[in-house]
Order: C-alpha cells, then structure tokens, then sequence
C-alpha cells in the first residue's frame, strides 16, 4: 500500500512494522531502513511544519512524529543496547565472565560510601584511609569520584575491600547511580544528629534500584544532639530494619571525626558480602571494567581511575574506555605507587589514552590496536549524534532583562571546562535542567577537561558564549584575550556557587554587589626557606603588578590549588616593598601556606564594589 505522494514522489507507506533507529538518527537513515528517498522524507517533515534537513541528527520526538506519519513504529535503540550491538560485531562479549564456574575465583567487595552531604562520607574514607581529604575540598563538598582499597582483619583473616567515594550534592544524582551500579555493598552514611535528609532518601533509591546490600553507618555518635535510636527508627520507614529489631540490616555507630568503631564497620561489610553475596570473577580473561573518573594531567596526558571487574588489566594492554583508547602505559594504585598488573575489584589510574573518557565510561581490553580505534571512532561518532539531536535550551547572560523586555528571544551559549569529567558533566546536566521559563535557552557549546584554552576564547568570541571554569583557571594568553575580546569568563570552586549564579543570571536578578578584579600574575623561579618566614617565593611579575596584603590563589599547571591566600610580605632584594610592577622580581609571602612550587602561578585579586547597572 502507497501513501499519498510528496511533491509527486510515491512513499512507501509502512502496516505499524517497528523501525529500529539509534538516538540522534537523521532523515537518511530513517529512510535507508524503510527503502525510501531521504529528500521524500524532508518533503513529509516540512509538510508536518519542521525544517529537517537529510543528514541532521533529529530528536527522538521528531523521529517518533515522522514515524506515527508514515504508518512505522519508531524504536529509539539505547544506548547500552546500541553498545552492546557495536561489540557484539567485534565477536566481544561484556559483561560476562568467560568460561565455567571452576575458573571463577574470591574477589573483593566494592563498596560505595553514599549518604546527604555533609554528613560525613569523606571524613569516614577518610578515617578508614588515615588521611586528610576533606582539607583539599571546596565547601566540604565532594566534586570528584575516588577509588581507594584497604585491608581488614576479620576472623584473623585480611581481607581487603574496595572503596568508591560519590558526592552527596544533589548536582551528582547520575554520579551517584552510576556509583551504586558499579558497586557490590552500599555504606549509608546518616548523621546521628541530623537524621534522614533529603539525599540520604536518594542514595537509599539508588542502592535499591541497584539491587545492592546496604550496611548503615550512623556517624557523628559524638556530637551534642546525637540520636542513633531516631536513625534506625527514621530508615525503618524506608524498609531498612536493623537486626537489633529483627530486620536483616547491620547499622553500625560510628564517629569517623574521632575513628570509633571504624574496625566494625569494616567487618560488617565484609559479612554482608559473605552472607548475601556469591563474589567471583574469572581473572584470566582479558579485563573489563568502568572508568570512575578521568582528567587531563599536564604532564601524562589523559588519565582515567578504573575499577577491573573482571580478567586482569596489565601494562601493555590495548584498552577502549568509552570513546577513548590506547595502550597501557603505566598504572598506579591509589597511593601513586606504579603496578604491573590489576586483578578483580582492584582501582588503578590508567596511563596512555588517546583522549579524556566519560566518567561510568565501560572499558575493555581487545586484541588489536585497530579494534579499538574503530570501537572508539563509532562510539564517538553515535554521542557525537546524540549530543546534536539533544532539544537545547535558548540562552543570554548579564542584560537578560533589557533583552526580554525588547521582545527577544534570547540564547545563552555556554562552554564549560572543569577539572574531572564528571563534575564537567554534573554541572552541564545541572545547567541544563534550569527552570528559566520559555523565553530563555542554554546551549553548552563545548564541554572539556582541562585549562581555559585561547581555542576556548575563540569559540566563545563567535558565539557570543560565556565561559565557566570548574576548578580551573585560564592557561597562556587566554586571559588576556578574553579581557580585549570582552568574553566573560567566570570560575568557579563549588558547584552550587555556579549553579545558583548562572540560574540568578537567567532570571535577571544578577545584581553582585562585588566583582573580583585581578591585579597581577607572578610566576614562581625559585624558592627559598626560610626558618621565621616559611617558604618564600623567588617570582618573576608576568602581568599587571602584585601588592602587598592582597588576596591570592595559586596555580598549579591551570587548575588552582589554593584559595583565600594572602600576599603577607613583598620584598625587592633586601627590601620590603608594598608592590612590584610587571618585569620585575622579587620575593612573595604568603603567610603559613607554604606548598609552593616552582613553575606555580601567583595570581592576585582584589574585591570592588561593582556599579549596579
């Protein structure tokens, strides 16, 4: 049967068969599947009111709209199924471990420590790793994903466990699931003295959704106010009952600020995992596993923690994790020492990729260096179209409301660069879920890991974009380029801060008070120790001029290290000096904070008062 012709061309009209097409599908496959002429299909979209060309990737709506038209159903394949078809036609299995239970051996538990923010995860890795993490973040909030494996004595047996750090911020929601997804045993972290929050709810759902064992640790038992009783009362509620009441969940109270009862904790886990876990894996077979998180490192190129799930991973290995590959150039553990080889349930940062991946990136092991490219190259290519078809959001920035009341409808280009790629996708994903009404649109333009780049400033210069740096700074000229170009670049430490900023932005109730202006850059040559001062910066003034008793930051290969510094003392030879002017060299201060290196840059910067517009 023929439907009605479209400018004279007959199309094949379809009896409700199911069309199977890949997110971010164009006209041309569309209609390479239904034996009909793309530019027959452009016809049908512009009679139905869409301006479609051929070959533009199209949103599932669209897809779903042209299919109800022709009588098909349409399909919107998965992206995990669509992965799995991809290496199905390599010959490669994921997700299964190759041959029978006899090759199967013990592995680790891995644990995912989740829970509200703020009530303690961090301090409790922290306490069960005997080191200070929380010191090194913005807000006392998590903004990345760690890995981290430990030793435990149980029934005089070691045993070892691994960790999985998520950020309790609600910006993290696709972090944490992807954190309960990869895990065997979640630790639920509620505070004794605040009780069941809003978070805590969440991570309970993604646990549950995982089909994952939880063991609850009520931290804080210290603090003034604490009720662990409420705790096991409130959790009951949700289907968690502890065993002291006749359920089958372990709660364990905990202080991880003092290290109470750390050992116990880490017993429970491992007798959750014995009593309700079958934890095998086959170590032999080539390895596979999940990217937790990935940066760009100035010196090594881009680096990716991994989680090996099964098999084993060594160096020399040819690996694809999500759309980057590569061999294996070196690993190191979690305490930064080198390993030759990684067996089940063991995190290892991976050395010699071609490109940054996605964090909850799947990874594997292949045969062949072309095998990987090519799995690459085509996962590449399907996000590439599933980026484009995705229905953006129009978008402008400071003069929002002079621009609404002018009638426009506006769009505000956005280009996000951050430190890890998966607070670069927490903060995209949270910007793009602002409610700004209809008027208003964002677009990410461009989204990456590392320094503000001058490409950055180029991009955003020809489209009118605003750049926002996540715990990264401008590197080389930007800059200065940014400042003659007039791009506004805006950083930032803790993701609330630019979410609450952009979504004020949008609204056009920007009004601050304060701009930060930046005096002067100084780069480090030299460093001197001295018993009364400290260390002592030999700097060389790049920009502008450094002042004394102004507030600083310093920069580590562009991502900044240090926050809230002060220039406490300035010295020209033996001299003390209030400022030092651009060219000249001198000596900085910067009070009790003294992880100075050389080759880090001193960037100055100073509060005033904005006029209001």
């Amino acid at each position: 049967m023929q439907a009605p012709s479209v400018g004279g061309v007959m199309l094949p009209r379809g009896n409700g068969e199911t069309v199977r097409l890949s997110r971010g599908a164009s006209l041309t496959d569309f209609a390479e599947k239904i034996n009909a002429n793309p530019a027959s299909l452009v016809a049908v979209m512009m009679n139905l009111g869409e301006m479609v060309t051929a070959t533009q990737s199209v949103s599932d709506e669209t897809l779903q709209l042209l299919g109800d038209e022709m009588n098909y159903t349409v399909q919107i394949v998965s992206p995990e199924e669509e992965d799995r078809e991809l290496l199905e036609s390599f010959d490669i299995e994921f997700g299964e471990d190759e041959g029978g239970e006899e090759l199967l051996v013990s592995r680790p538990p891995v644990v995912t420590v989740m829970g509200h923010v703020d009530h303690g995860k961090t301090r409790l890795l922290d306490a069960i790793r005997k080191t200070n993490v929380v010191a090194g973040e913005a807000g006392g909030i998590t903004q990345h994903i760690g890995a981290y494996q430990v030793t435990t004595e149980v029934n005089d047996e070691e045993r070892r466990i691994t960790f999985i750090d998520t950020p309790g911020h609600e910006a993290f929601t696709a972090m944490r699931a992807r954190g309960a997804k990869s895990t065997d045993i979640a630790i639920l972290v509620v505070a004794a003295n605040d009780g069941v929050m809003p978070q805590t709810i969440e991570a309970l759902n993604h646990a549950k959704a995982a089909d994952v064992p939880i063991v609850v640790a009520v931290n804080k038992i210290d603090v003034e106010g604490a009720d662990p009783t409420k705790v096991r009362g409130q959790l009951t509620e949700y289907g968690l009952v502890a065993e002291e009441y006749g359920g089958d969940t372990m709660f364990v109270d905990i202080s991880a600020k003092q290290g109470l009862h750390i050992d116990s904790l880490l017993e429970a886990v491992i007798l959750t995992a014995d009593a309700s876990l079958d934890l095998r894996a086959n170590p032999d077979q080539d390895a596979q596993g999940i990217a937790i998180e990935s940066h760009l490192d100035k010196g090594r190129g881009a680096v990716s923690t991994v989680l090996v799930q099964r098999g084993t991973l060594r160096i020399g290995d040819t690996m694809v994790v999500g759309d980057a590959y590569g061999r294996v150039r070196a690993m190191l553990d979690d305490k930064g020492n080198n390993v030759e080889e990684a067996a089940p349930s063991t995190p290892v940062l991976v050395l010699g990729l071609t490109n940054v991946p996605g964090a909850g990136d799947n990874f594997l092991v292949v045969d062949e260096d072309r095998t990987a490219r090519q799995i690459a190259e085509k996962r590449a290519a399907r996000e590439r179209n599933a980026a484009f078809a995705k229905r953006t959001r129009r978008v402008s920035l400071e003069d929002l409301d002079k621009v609404l009341k002018e009638g426009e409808i506006q769009q505000l280009n956005l280009i996000i660069k951050g430190d890890a790629s998966g607070s670069v996708e927490a903060l995209e994903s949270s910007l793009l879920q602002l409610d700004v009404g209809e008027e208003v649109d964002i677009r990410v333009l461009h989204r990456g890991v590392g320094a503000v780049t001058e490409s950055d400033i180029d991009l955003a210069m020809g489209s009118d974009a605003i750049v926002i740096g996540f715990n990264v700074r401008a590197a080389g000229r930007a800059t200065q380029m940014a400042e003659r170009e007039g791009v506004d670049v805006r950083y930032y430490s803790v993701i609330y801060q630019a979410i609450e900023e952009i979504e004020a932005a949008l609204k056009g109730m920007l009004k601050p008070e304060f701009e930060e202006v930046e005096l002067g850059t100084a780069e480090v040559r030299e460093i001197f120790r001295s018993s009364k001062l400290g260390n002592i910066a030999g700097v060389l003034i790049r920009s502008g001029e450094v002042k004394r008793n102004t507030k600083a930051r310093l920069l580590r290969d562009g991502k900044v290290v240090a926050e809230n510094l002060t220039i406490t003392g300035l010295r020209r030879f033996k001299d003390d000096v209030t400022e030092i002017r651009e060219g000249f060299e001198g000596g900085i201060n910067l009070g009790n904070f003294n992880d100075i290196k050389i080759d880090d840059v001193i960037a100055t910067y100073e509060m005033r008062e904005k006029p209001r517009g």
